[in-house]
């Protein structure tokens, strides 16, 4: 669906220059006849990469599949569908023509190429979607954001169905609900139909040991299925109207709700008719959630583009069973100069690529080949998928919504990244860089008494927070004596700069000053290799940070320490910056709060990792560490002996005697603890 050039693939040809194979090619081998003297006027990069594709060219069959064009370091550069593989690359190998240095330039990169065909151009378009989300190659329409979407899970492998949050795939037996746009939403939800139907939320293996009702069921949160508070029938009763409310009969069920309050309240039975009123008030707070839901649209999802300054925003409306489940912004990584259709058909095969589709898709642009990507989203789903764009009607004012919504969080981000821009500015200023930084690292270590140590990563530029860049470092040197700080910090950044250094030259340098594309196409690749270093601590971490840098052979790379003030105030922070005295930045300047964000959050980071990995020590068994002792195994010796100690203490015929444990198992972890003791 998505195209690297933008000349038609059915391009004029001759066969003058090249010696025909046979009758069906000779028609394919003429595209270089009536172009002599184009790609003589080509830059001699652009020629060379079309020579590439040419040779590749040569031997393509005309079957649809996909293709991939790969750089000098095996990075994908490109992948691309089509109909017809040959006549389609046909349209790489004049390099002219293609309508701005985009294609010219992946041309020029281009070295290598892969293919792979297929039955039929839908499979192709499918296929060229999952290539994209995990290669990301550098110049196709990007997702970015690709998370899963929570749902709503009424089990149904259970006598006593549990209501719950679900992401993931959908293997376990039940009926799902949604998709929410985020987990906030499903917890609100699920929180506010717990009041109302009284469903259980606890895992089966807690429901079947309980011996009396746990606390939900004293605050009215659960109506105690597993003590039998209340009868097997009753709880289906609930489950049945949870379902009906969830799949938009809301109606009926705050009907019978409220004829079974005032039945109640007749019988002068206050205390029962006041769990049906609370009921009720439950269910008003999850339908007040929900804006705009539709009469007309039972179940669609809605897609609207928006565009400005080079960036585009897609906004996504899901509707389930008549109502809203929220929306999500996304802004997709593309070229500037692409359409809005190419790229909301981009976004779309992308997205669906591992989401259940609803059976209606509207949208605000008719994408390219929106025929093609309708039959692809139908065989991938499993129903027919129908995609409009609408005129008129309550479609077409749910489409008007979306794009609203668009072009109001394109703003705002617009305004986000002129924010962000302006203190990158200044931090350069502040520390003497020659530009603004694109990439900065921070780093920092947590551990207690050296226990449990680790280094953490985290990595900002133009668009905040880059989360998905983050790292962490568990520290392994048994050289380091526990506590130390630097020993830590310095075998921190070896592995990191170790891997950058193996992975090759950096490619993240700036475009040449005027040269617009190219800069462009740089800003939409974030870089691997940091513009600057930003390391929490004084003059010693920075000078080991220094010594692992210059040690590696990499320059160029500015180290800024960040010293904590005076009684590690906020706000009176020194910066140690090479070649100049340490100095402070004035108080409540912007810089100096973005600094601080950025060493709290690394801070966070590193506090939150080191905490999850001394639970995991806290709960660490001697057991794990046996090999081909499995979870089951494992289970069945601690059932058995009641602990880890007592099972390291059993003798050789007790470990036999133990349920599920064969002789051959129960010699392995007898010479584990009897062994290693001697």
């Amino acid at each position: 669906m998505t195209h690297a050039a933008d000349t038609p693939h059915d391009m004029p040809q001759d066969a003058d220059d090249l010696p025909a194979q046979d009758a069906e090619t000779a028609a394919d081998h003429d595209l270089w006849a009536d172009d002599a003297g184009a790609q003589d006027a080509a830059p001699a990069s652009v020629r060379a990469g079309a020579e590439v594709i040419r040779r590749f060219w040569k031997t393509l069959p005309h079957l649809p599949g996909v293709y991939r064009m790969i750089d000098a370091n095996g990075h994908v550069l490109y992948v691309g569908k089509a109909l017809d593989l040959k006549k389609r690359v046909a349209s790489y190998v004049r390099g002219i023509g293609h309508g701005g240095h985009r294609t010219m330039r992946m041309i020029a990169e281009t070295v290598a190429m892969e293919f792979i065909t297929t039955d039929t151009e839908t499979a192709a378009l499918l296929l060229e979607a999952n290539l994209i989300k995990q290669l990301r190659p550098r110049y196709n329409v990007l997702m970015r954001d690709d998370k899963s979407f929570p749902y709503i899970l009424l089990t149904g492998d259970h006598a006593a169905p549990q209501l719950v949050k679900h992401r993931g795939a959908r293997v376990r037996k039940g009926r799902y609900f949604g998709p929410f746009a985020d987990g906030g939403a499903v917890n609100r939800t699920v929180n506010a139909l717990q009041r109302a139907f009284l469903l259980r939320t606890c895992t089966d293996s807690y429901y079947e040991n309980r011996t009396r009702p746990c606390l939900l069921f004293q605050i009215k949160r659960c109506a105690g299925p597993c003590t039998g508070e209340i009868s097997q029938e009753d709880y289906a009763q609930l489950v049945v109207e949870a379902g009906d409310f969830l799949s938009g009969r809301s109606t009926a069920v705050k009907r019978r709700l409220a004829q079974e309050m005032q039945e109640a309240a007749e019988a002068l039975e206050y205390e029962r008719a006041a769990r049906y009123r609370d009921r009720l008030a439950a269910l008003s707070t999850v339908q007040g959630t929900q804006s705009i839901n539709p009469q007309t649209v039972e179940e669609a999802d809605v897609f609207a583009i928006a565009s400005q300054a080079g960036m585009f925003c897609v906004q996504v409306f899901f509707f389930r069973n008549s109502q809203n489940w929220g929306n999500r912004s996304y802004f997709p990584r593309a070229h500037r100069n692409l359409p809005e259709e190419e790229v909301l058909g981009a976004f779309l095969a992308q997205f669906y690529e591992d989401k259940p589709c609803p059976r209606l898709v509207l949208l605000s642009h008719k994408p390219d080949e929106c025929a093609l990507l309708q039959d692809a989203l139908s065989d991938h789903t499993g129903h027919k998928v129908e995609l409009g764009v609408p005129k008129r009607g309550e479609k077409h004012t749910l489409v008007a919504h979306a794009a609203r919504n668009a072009h109001e969080a394109l703003a705002r981000k617009l305004a986000d990244t002129a924010s962000q821009d302006k203190l990158l500015g200044a931090l350069a200023q502040a520390f003497g860089l020659a530009t603004p930084p694109r990439r900065i690292e921070v780093y920092d270590n947590s551990h207690i008494m050296g226990t449990n140590a680790v280094g953490a990563m985290i990595v900002a530029g133009r668009e905040g927070f880059m989360k998905t860049h983050y790292r962490t470092f568990n520290i392994r040197s048994t050289d380091i004596t526990p506590g130390d700080d630097f020993g830590m910090m310095r075998e921190v950044l070896q592995r990191r700069f170790t891997r950058l250094v193996k992975e090759g030259a950096r490619p993240d340098a700036p475009a040449p000053a005027g040269d617009e594309e190219n800069a462009d196409e740089v800003e939409a690749s974030f870089p691997s290799w940091p513009d600057l270093l930003l390391i929490d601590g004084g003059q010693g971490q920075v000078s080991a940070a220094r010594a692992v840098l210059t040690e590696l052979g990499v320059t160029g790379v500015p180290v800024v320490g960040v010293a904590k003030g005076v009684d590690r105030d906020a706000g009176r922070e020194t910066f140690l910056v090479e070649g100049r005295a340490p100095f402070r930045l004035p108080p409540r300047d912007a810089t100096l709060y973005y600094i601080e964000r950025l060493r709290d959050e690394a801070h966070r980071f590193a506090i939150g990792t080191h905490r999850a990995r001394r639970k995991r020590e806290f709960t660490k068994s001697p057991l794990d560490e046996i090999a081909g002792i499995g979870p089951a195994r494992k289970r069945a010796l601690l059932l058995h002996f009641g602990t880890a100690k007592a099972v390291s203490q059993a003798s050789l015929e007790d470990l036999r005697s133990a349920p599920g444990i064969n002789a051959a198992t129960a010699g392995m972890v007898y010479r584990f603890f009897h062994d290693r003791d001697g």
